[in-house]
């Protein structure tokens, strides 16, 4: 086996290329494009060694993570390196329990704003404050990584590569962040719609029946002063993908993520203004 000065063993030789492998789409620079995942990423670049995480990073863009099952407070991945036989990687994390599951839904369905962007598929910066006031931070400091290969260090060049990949589909779906913690994204949403108040599921269209008697002073009148009639910015409008929204979610996935959390991003890009 080949040591390195320190004594320490490493991997040595090409890595044996996968067909099929779950390669990054970010091929320089930072993994990751959304706050979420950038977090996340960030945290690991605090509590792993510097140089694994490169060999990492150059192992998750050349697609050498066969594949990965996310579960609540674990990830099992199969990296392949210079060996015919995969590596298993195992990365396990503190999931949060049934009663503190309950206290962050009671949280978060007590907040309209995180309610309603939860429920669109969004994920609120403020939300990673909600959990920290709890006591139950979102992002995990400490990452307990085991791997089956004999290289000395943690992590290794493989769970780095298992981590990276693990990021990057948080991009894709950041109800894996909460889904790792303990609660996987359709429980946490009828949780959501069950703290909903009816009071503010409000009809647009609706009108209050008053009688024209009790309105003939002010019939004519605006309902808002002339002031505050001004125009309203065009951010909140419709959403692009709110077609995804309204119908049934197809039973489809493409590399373990729904397909309409593929579709979404790609609606958004499209309605995106384009320079000229």
């Amino acid at each position: 086996m080949p040591f390195d000065k320190s004594g320490r063993f490493y991997e040595a030789g090409r890595p044996i290329e996968v067909d099929g492998g779950l390669a990054v789409r970010s091929k320089r620079g930072k993994i990751g494009e959304q706050w979420w995942s950038r977090r996340f990423v960030d945290v690991l670049e605090e509590v792993c060694d510097p140089g694994r995480l490169s060999r990492g990073r150059a192992y998750a863009r050349k697609g050498q993570v066969i594949d990965f099952a996310l579960s609540a407070g674990q990830l099992v991945a199969r990296v392949q390196g210079s060996r015919p036989t995969p590596y298993q990687v195992t990365i396990r994390i503190a999931a949060f329990d049934e009663a503190q599951w309950t206290e962050i839904t009671e949280a978060l369905g007590a907040q309209a704003l995180y309610r309603a962007a939860l429920l669109a598929g969004e994920m609120p910066r403020e939300i990673v404050d909600l959990f920290t006031d709890l006591g139950l931070p979102l992002f995990p400091s400490q990452l307990n990584i085991d791997c089956s290969c004999p290289d000395w260090g943690v992590p290794c060049k493989h769970g780095s590569a298992a981590l990276y990949v693990l990021a990057e589909a948080f991009d894709d779906d950041p109800f894996l962040v909460l889904a790792w913690r303990g609660r996987a994204r359709e429980p946490l949403l009828d949780a959501l719609r069950g703290t909903a108040d009816p009071g503010e599921a409000v009809d647009p269209l609706a009108v209050p029946d008053e009688p024209l008697a009790d309105r003939l002073t002010d019939f004519y009148s605006p309902a808002v002063s002339l002031g505050r009639l001004r125009e309203r910015p065009t951010r909140g409008s419709t959403p692009p993908e709110l077609l995804l929204r309204a119908l049934d979610p197809p039973p489809i996935k493409v590399r373990h993520i729904p397909l309409i959390d593929l579709l979404r991003p790609i609606y958004r890009d499209l309605a995106a203004p384009t320079e000229d």
